[in-house]
């Protein structure tokens, strides 16, 4: 039977897997501030692209298997995006429930977002998942706090009970609620495992609730 070695995850054309906090970001941050003279929204893009700056470098702090994201000008305003995956193993003797998961997953606030929902997802070439979703304030720095809309997916590693991969999905951009979770869910839905000989592994099996 055909073992996960690897997995595939696809992100749309103007997503990339690059360090955002390099000359990409600095770029788009300029084209951004070029068009348009209100000094808030100026000031909104600049702490727009601080936080992208953070957030890349907390994935990489943090382990990230897959770090990507986004920074794109529209013509009604600049849209920030991440996407990371993770490496997530059940302590010997423990349970990954869903609430056990809920507690756990988080940006790093100190309170549990009022809006976080935990439920299960089936994931087309993947089977079933665990996800919570939800508005999270995470600490990135001493002194830099931002809001997210997040995304926690947690996909079991066939054949490797306990262990498991979370595809984490976060964006700034507070006011397209619907959007990001819409684009969030597509995103994740095309997660796949892989095996050595290129063939789709078996699915895994979901954490208990």
């Amino acid at each position: 039977m055909n073992t996960a070695e690897r997995f595939l995850l696809d992100v749309p054309d103007l997503w990339r897997e690059v360090d955002l906090s390099g000359e990409e970001l600095a770029a788009v941050r300029a084209k951004a501030l070029a068009a348009t003279s209100d000094p808030r929204e100026k000031a909104r893009i600049n702490d727009m692209v601080r936080q992208g700056r953070e957030v890349a470098r907390a994935a990489r702090r943090h382990g990230a298997l897959l770090a990507t994201g986004t920074a794109t000008l529209y013509d009604d305003g600049l849209f920030l995006a991440y996407g990371m995956v993770f490496a997530v193993s059940t302590p010997q003797g423990s349970e990954l429930t869903l609430p056990v998961l809920s507690a756990q997953l988080g940006a790093g606030g100190d309170a549990t977002p009022k809006d976080r929902v935990v439920t299960s997802v089936e994931l087309p070439h993947a089977g079933t998942a665990a996800r919570v979703t939800g508005t999270e304030t995470a600490r990135l720095t001493g002194d830099v706090e931002v809001r997210l809309l997040t995304m926690h997916t947690m996909v079991p590693v066939p054949e490797r009970p306990g262990d498991f991969l979370a595809v984490t999905l976060a964006s700034p951009n507070l006011p397209l609620r619907a959007e990001v979770y819409d684009l969030f869910d597509a995103i994740t839905s095309t997660f796949r495992f892989v095996s050595a000989d290129g063939e789709a592994a078996p699915e895994g099996t979901a954490p208990g609730r």
